[in-house]
């Protein structure tokens, strides 16, 4: 899940070592034996909750409005033209911009759904989430969906994406 850790290992471009008989799946990939496959959900954590109302009190000072995916995305779409024309030396960090987003949707979910915020590990590391909490369940990494996007500068996406989960796990 971790897919934009900084220092991790480039295994895309390596080429997997052959497997011995009774060799673990996990061993093929360069993991440890160890190393959940399918997602471990857990509770979160104060720091992570602490982490959570605070980017919550940004958005909310910056004028955007959680519940709302049309002020979601259009919040996003805007910091990203703003971070994209500021002067280099004068940027936000973008993991700090994205998480930013990526926790406003994460409420969203958590707020319009059946999904709850979750620590979830596997293979590629532990990340915020929300999650059903159930074993192989469903599982959205909101920093991922941000992140994916970020990097191919796509925007207009949030109600669209967003909209479609909350669609598929409404609360009933």
């Amino acid at each position: 899940m971790a897919w934009f850790r900084r220092g991790g290992r480039d295994t895309a471009t390596e080429a997997a070592p052959e497997r011995s008989a009774g060799s673990s799946p996990a061993q093929g990939f360069g993991l440890a034996d160890d190393v959940p496959l399918s997602p471990v959900v857990e509770g979160v954590p104060e720091d992570q909750r602490a982490r959570i109302a605070d980017a919550l009190q940004e958005l909310d000072a910056a004028g955007v409005d959680v519940d709302d995916l049309h002020s979601l995305g259009s919040g996003l779409d805007a910091a990203f033209v703003a971070w994209e024309a500021a002067p280099e030396a004068q940027r936000e960090p973008h993991d700090v911009v994205i998480e930013r987003f990526a926790v406003g949707i994460g409420e969203h979910l958590h707020r319009h759904t059946d999904l709850r915020w979750q620590l979830v590990t596997d293979a590629f590391g532990t990340d915020l989430a929300v999650a059903d909490g159930f074993k192989g369940g469903f599982v959205v990494v909101p920093m991922n969906l941000v992140a994916v996007r970020w990097l191919r500068r796509e925007q207009g996406w949030v109600p669209g994406v967003v909209g479609h989960l909350v669609r598929l796990r409404t609360r009933r």
